[in-house]
């Protein structure tokens, strides 16, 4: 497996995520803001949140393009498109399963099934993250097929 590879191009494609994600959402193209409801899991400031939210975000993006690199190396080839393909998947998956998930474990996030309470402080995502806005399914799955685009392009199934 490309050790070197996942690394690097882990950590470029993972900042490259975030920063569109990031971007749009600064852009008023998406409301929804990773890095605070990452960071809002464990610290109830939202400054501190975001800065956190970053570095989870940086440690997922790795432990996904590690799973990438496996899925190169047991195919035992790699190209821009397929990464694209996996990117797709991946980011169908985030809004489709993680996303609308994070409100069983985010103690700060409202669910839309039991409604929000007191301590919660942010929105539930709702199915494909659309309560942040009609855009950001589409800006999530750019941003990963970015992503994936990076990782099948760079990295070696050695």
């Amino acid at each position: 497996m490309d050790w070197a590879g996942w690394l690097i191009f882990g950590f470029i494609a993972t900042i490259i995520l975030t920063a569109v994600m990031t971007g749009a959402q600064l852009a008023g193209i998406s409301r929804m803001d990773l890095p605070l409801m990452l960071g809002t899991i464990l610290f109830d400031n939202p400054d501190r949140a975001r800065v956190v939210g970053v570095l989870i975000h940086v440690v997922n993006g790795q432990v996904f393009a590690l799973l990438y690199a496996a899925a190169f190396a047991a195919i035992g080839r790699s190209t821009w498109w397929m990464g694209a393909l996996f990117g797709a998947i991946h980011g169908v998956a985030a809004l489709t399963l993680i996303v609308p998930l994070l409100p069983g474990i985010h103690p700060r996030m409202a669910s839309e099934r039991s409604g929000p309470s007191m301590r919660a402080v942010l929105e539930p995502p709702g199915w494909m993250a659309l309560n942040y806005g009609g855009a950001t399914p589409a800006v999530a799955l750019v941003a990963h097929v970015i992503y994936g685009t990076i990782l099948g392009t760079f990295l070696s199934p050695q």
